[in-house]
C-alpha cells in the first residue's frame, strides 16, 4: 500500500484540469517504481522522499506542469530539457511524458543514487578574473605610504573588494571620490566593508 499524503490529493485537486491527469500519472509512476517512497509538501510542491532524502518533485502552473529529480543532472543528464523546471520540460498533456518504461527507469536510477550514499558532486568554482590595479588608485596609494602599506598587507580578498569598488564606478567623478575614500580608509587600516565588521 503506497504511503500517500492527503495534502497531495488536495494539491492535485486544486490544479487546472489539464494538469490533474499528468500529476496523477506521475504520482502513480513514482509509487510504482519506488514503493517505499513517502509523500510530503516541500516549498508548497508535492515532493517524494526516499530514505529521508528528496527523490523528486512535481508541480503545476497555469499552463504547464513539471517534474524533476533532486539530482537531476545525474539522473537525466545535462540536455534532457532546458524548457521549464525539472528534467521533463513543460508538460501540457500526458503525451508530453516519457513512456512508463523510461519514467520508471529514471525513478529507479534516482532511488539507486540515494541508496548508494554517494553525495551529489559539488559545482567546481571557476576562478574569478584578476582585476588589474587601476593607474589612478596605484598613484593615490603611492602618494600615501600608510595606505600603501595597509593595501600590501591585505589578503587577496580584501584587495579585490577595493579594486572592484573602484573599477565598477560608472562616472569619472564617482571613481575619483571612491579612490580618495579608499586611500583614506586604507591609511586608517580599514577594510572596504569595515562598517559591517564586528568589533
Amino acid at each position: 500500500m503506497p504511503s500517500t499524503d492527503p495534502r497531495i490529493d488536495a494539491y492535485i485537486e486544486g490544479r487546472p484540469a489539464f494538469a490533474r491527469p499528468i500529476l496523477q500519472h506521475l504520482r502513480a509512476a513514482v509509487h510504482r517504481a519506488c514503493p517505499e517512497v513517502e509523500e510530503t509538501l516541500r516549498w508548497s510542491m508535492p515532493s517524494f522522499t526516499y530514505k529521508g532524502r528528496i527523490l523528486c518533485q512535481m508541480a503545476a502552473f497555469k499552463e504547464h506542469a513539471s517534474f524533476g529529480f533532486w539530482r537531476g543532472k545525474e539522473v537525466a543528464g545535462e540536455g534532457r530539457s532546458a524548457d521549464g523546471m525539472g528534467q521533463l520540460g513543460k508538460l501540457r498533456s500526458l503525451s508530453d511524458l516519457p513512456t512508463d518504461y523510461e519514467l520508471d527507469a529514471l525513478i529507479r536510477k534516482a532511488a539507486a543514487l540515494i541508496e548508494s550514499g554517494v553525495k551529489a558532486p559539488r559545482a567546481v568554482k571557476q576562478p574569478r578574473a584578476e582585476i588589474v590595479m587601476p593607474s589612478d588608485l596605484a598613484a593615490a596609494l603611492a602618494a600615501n605610504p600608510a595606505a600603501q602599506a595597509t593595501y600590501d598587507a591585505f589578503p587577496p580578498g580584501c584587495r579585490r573588494e577595493y579594486l572592484e569598488w573602484v573599477v565598477e564606478a560608472k562616472r569619472p567623478e564617482t571613481r575619483a571620490k571612491r579612490v580618495s575614500q579608499a586611500v583614506e580608509w586604507m591609511a586608517e587600516g580599514k577594510r572596504r566593508n569595515w562598517k559591517y565588521e564586528k568589533c
